[in-house]
């Protein structure tokens, strides 16, 4: 499912399994009130580009800062490129992986699921 912003820009879909998760992790790093959620892209991994994600207290200076299911998602603006339309959701079935992109603009991603192309 794509996320689109009221101004009409596509942005990312952060589940409510995802934001509940976002929400428990930043607590028990203490961050209860103000954080958010930071998602990029870095080079590495099998298939030439990684996924990123951390809780952060606050967005660097040129992030984009966009709010979903009441979690704030702070993306660089270059990573920005690779991740618009992504959904980022939470697996902890059986095969559960923990944090999970949905990406429309991977080309192919690798077996683990933490690495992508374009």
């Amino acid at each position: 499912m794509t996320a689109i912003a009221p101004d009409g820009t596509i942005t990312i879909h952060v589940t409510p399994k995802a934001a509940e998760k976002v929400k428990f992790f930043a607590k028990k790093e203490g961050l209860e009130s103000q954080f958010g959620v930071k998602v990029g892209v870095k080079g590495g991994g099998c298939s030439g580009l990684l996924y990123t994600l951390s809780i952060e207290k606050e967005p660097g200076p040129n992030d984009k800062v966009i709010d979903h299911n009441g979690v704030k998602v702070f993306i660089d603006k270059k990573s920005y490129i690779f991740l618009a339309g992504t959904e980022l959701d939470f697996s902890d079935g059986l095969n559960g992986k923990g944090f999970v992109f949905q990406n429309p603009n991977a080309k192919k991603s690798c077996g683990c699921g933490n690495s992508f192309a374009v």
